[in-house]
């Protein structure tokens, strides 16, 4: 009999279905859901809407090749432009947020001809070669992934960013929006505008990382945007279709594109568009982004007022808690006593990333428990 190869720490409890902001197991016992699996569920678990539209593409086509023409595509592209606010950059869509940086990080080194990248330290970029490249976890990069072609500096040191680009060896700097498996690390907006100009002046192409910071989680449609700045390529994934696997470049106009230059077999899909153009539709007409400003602000005011935390820090619905202990066994409490699924960063950080859909009772639900928990 054939095993799963155990990769993954498991917790004792299986999801079958959800709800918004809940999932239940097997059992019918109900569990808020505060994590959204890693940030991907962002309009919440078995949107009607969501649901409608993927079983609708999928009766008449769930799949063809990019070798024709997919009306889905540019629908989306034109859609996700408006709401974005960078409608004059163009998308190019793949599976992951892994294949969306790797994609990224060859358009750059294809543009400038250079083979260097700047990375930050605690970034976390995926685990493909190149995306695990430009990740700073030496435990997972294999022998086979570690290359002299990237190179780390200290998030927020602009001196640090200019000495290694004034050495004219960098295609690209890539930095997330928020760091998010760091622990929710913010950039300064000052930092995020100095870095702005510094790959300006040496002729660098700046890629955003916003596939956990991005599609609305931060109270704006991608983090960087509360530094007023405009990065040359974006990548997203994880909430663009709320679960259906699936991620995307979004190109400024300095770029060409030439055929063949980029490619993916089940990127951009009939039933993956589908689900992305659902996702923007209720992001529109349920004022997600929104919400999850007036929330996340609720949330970090509340949490910032408990006393026994170290430091709280995020953005909108992306919030890191740094508790005094154990961010696991807080996190099992949290799960097996309060029945509320939480995520973790490092030794004692509690990370909140839940859909964007989150109410104000159910942020005051987990509050409640959580200070319960501190005592």
């Amino acid at each position: 009999m054939m095993n799963l190869f155990e990769v993954y720490s498991l917790y004792n409890i299986e999801p079958v279905r959800g709800k918004g902001c809940y999932v239940y197991d097997k059992d019918g016992n109900e569990y808020l859901d505060l994590y959204g699996g890693h940030a991907v569920i962002s309009i919440g678990h078995a949107h009607p809407h969501y649901v409608e539209a993927i079983a609708h593409q999928v009766s008449q086509l769930g799949f063809y090749s990019n070798s024709v023409e997919n009306s889905l595509q540019q629908r989306l592209a034109e859609k996700l432009g408006r709401i974005s606010g960078y409608d004059d950059y163009r998308l190019f869509l793949c599976n992951s947020g892994a294949e969306a940086n790797e994609n990224a990080m060859k358009l750059a080194s294809f543009h400038t001809g250079k083979t260097k990248v700047l990375a930050f330290s605690k970034a976390f970029h995926g685990r493909t070669s190149g995306a695990v490249a430009v990740t700073d976890n030496p435990k997972i990069q294999s022998p086979f992934n570690v290359t002299p072609n990237v190179e780390f500096v200290p998030l927020n040191d602009i001196e640090a960013v200019e000495k290694k680009l004034a050495s004219g060896e960098f295609a690209a700097v890539i930095i997330e929006g928020i760091q998010g498996v760091a622990g929710i690390q913010c950039p300064d907006d000052n930092f995020m505008q100095q870095l702005r100009e510094a790959t300006k002046k040496y002729g660098v192409v700046l890629i955003l990382d916003e596939i956990q910071s991005g599609y609305g989680r931060t109270g704006k449609f991608f983090a960087h945007q509360y530094a007023g700045i405009r990065p040359d390529i974006i990548t997203v994934a994880k909430g663009i279709a709320n679960g259906f696997p699936m991620g995307g470049v979004i190109i400024s106009p300095i770029f060409e594109a030439k055929p063949g230059m980029l490619g993916t077999t089940f990127g951009g899909n009939h039933l993956a568009c589908a689900a992305a153009v659902a996702v923007l539709d209720v992001f529109e007409q349920e004022r997600l982004i929104e919400n999850a400003h007036a929330v996340g602000e609720f949330l970090l005011a509340e949490l910032r007022k408990m006393k026994k935390l170290k430091e709280v820090r995020g953005r909108g619905l992306m919030i890191g808690v740094e508790i005094d202990g154990s961010g696991s066994e807080m996190r099992k409490k949290l799960l097996f006593e309060k029945h509320i699924f939480t995520g973790g960063a490092g030794v004692s950080t509690v990370r909140l990333l839940p859909a964007l859909c989150l109410q104000k009772s159910e942020a005051e639900r987990f509050l409640e428990a959580f200070n319960d928990l501190l005592e």
